[in-house]
């Protein structure tokens, strides 16, 4: 017996013949191939879900932006009238404090007997 021939199981009852081993390998891999393929497929359909919600999560935050702009808009406004009216409170104190010391000088001071 030749010694190469022992390593020859082509001819033995149930092993695959090399034909037989290349298609197999060919199922395997194109099964492989469509499984990626799928993968693939649902990994892009989740991307173009993650851009369409960070499309809306921008134009939320744009709107958000704008309401709290206008929202610093009016709290200047108020905050500009509190001064306004702060100084005309003070401005008005005064003036009162001034008529009270002419009011106080007009009128005669009551003496209380004990």
């Amino acid at each position: 017996m030749n010694s190469s021939d022992i390593e020859n199981t082509d001819d033995w009852l149930g092993c695959p013949t090399p034909l037989e081993t290349c298609r197999h390998q060919l199922a395997l891999y194109e099964n492989e191939f469509e499984e990626l393929n799928l993968q693939l497929r649902q990994e892009r359909e989740r991307i173009f879900k993650l851009v369409e919600m960070h499309a809306e999560a921008v134009r939320q935050r744009d709107e958000a932006m704008a309401t709290l702009r206008e929202k610093a808009a009016e709290t200047a406004k108020i905050r500009r009238k509190m001064h306004d009216q702060r100084t005309s409170e003070n401005a008005y104190k005064k003036e009162a404090e001034a008529l009270r010391g002419m009011l106080e000088g007009l009128i005669p001071q009551t003496k209380t007997i004990y």
